[in-house]
């Protein structure tokens, strides 16, 4: 379909290469793309829908954006109310979704909808959905606190007709098909944040050397560099995590656990680096002139998006067994 026809391990090596990239938004936007709308489709999709979607997708001729969260269904999948009833050879879709990266420009989206009246990870399907169609409406561009180059969309349904032909997979699996999703998207964010985080630290050492307080360079007090030091090596202890995960992922193994184990350590270690870091920088660290900032807002995300730090927790807890008996 257009692919090269590599394994994940090479998805995540160019995850972190854009992690160079001094701009947030512009990396979540491809990762979208490669890693979050498209999983699905390419494992459960047929033929005919990976010509239609698939192929333009990755030759980069259409945008892709997924449709999971809604205004009172975040982190809480199970809870979406977007419905899709059957009705002869087509589904017609009705609700709303929150928060959709390139919302505003993609050609179709990974949509997961309710398309029965049954147990809530039971009744949920993905469906393929040309966003050209009548009764999509497009509400609102939203202004976000970081990330915000990124085209983050409020997006309505109102009695959208989509063919019954562009279900991915089997009617009712579409939690199924998500939750494995998450766990690319996941390792993705990851991947993404260990450069920004890393050249965070190494532009404050190099701010820190040079600007001085009280007749020495901040850098010279103890406190700071082994701050930094520690920082630094947080860093690298995420990075074998990663990797770990990615390793069993290869395999064919479950990584749920690593990978919310990974997400959780991303998200608390990106706001623990910027904010160390930016309290380094005094005063200078509270403009829009220094990268710090920028990535203070821009990874302040990590953990919310693709589910939260309180998501992630109680996943570990079921893998370890220690959730309290019902």
């Amino acid at each position: 379909y257009g692919g090269m026809g590599l394994d994940f391990s090479y998805n995540i090596a160019v995850a972190e290469e854009l992690g160079n990239i001094r701009c947030g938004g512009i990396t979540m936007a491809i990762g979208v793309q490669a890693g979050m709308a498209t999983p699905a489709l390419t494992r459960f999709g047929s033929h005919e829908l990976k010509k239609q979607f698939l192929v333009p997708t990755i030759a980069g001729d259409f945008v892709a954006c997924l449709g999971v969260s809604e205004a009172g269904a975040g982190s809480d999948v199970a809870n979406i109310k977007t419905t899709a009833v059957r009705k002869g050879d087509e589904y017609v879709i009705n609700g709303g979704k929150m928060w959709i990266t390139s919302g505003s420009q993609a050609d179709w989206m990974c949509l997961l909808a309710n398309t029965s009246e049954g147990p809530p990870h039971r009744n949920k399907s993905l469906i393929c959905l040309p966003m050209n169609l009548p009764g999509i409406h497009i509400a609102k561009k939203i202004d976000k606190l970081g990330m915000r180059s990124s085209d983050t969309a409020q997006i309505f349904f109102e009695d959208v007709r989509v063919p019954c032909k562009n279900l991915i997979g089997e009617e009712g699996k579409g939690f199924t098909y998500q939750m494995l999703q998450f766990q690319e998207e996941r390792l993705w964010g990851v991947a993404t944040a260990l450069k920004p985080m890393e050249t965070v630290i190494q532009e404050t050492v190099e701010y820190t050397r040079q600007r001085k307080v009280f007749g020495q360079p901040v850098l010279h007090n103890q406190t700071v560099h082994f701050r930094l030091a520690e920082l630094a090596t947080e860093v690298e202890l995420l990075r074998s995590l990663l990797h770990r995960a990615v390793a069993v992922y290869v395999e064919g193994n479950d990584v749920t656990k690593f990978a919310s184990m990974a997400k959780l350590k991303a998200g608390r270690l990106t706001r623990e680096v910027t904010d160390s870091c930016l309290q380094f920088w005094g005063g200078m660290g509270f403009t829009n002139e220094v990268l710090v900032s920028r990535f203070y807002r821009d990874l302040r995300l990590m953990s919310i998006g693709g589910g939260t730090d309180e998501t992630m927790l109680p996943i570990i807890c079921k893998y370890m067994d220690i959730l309290p008996k019902k």
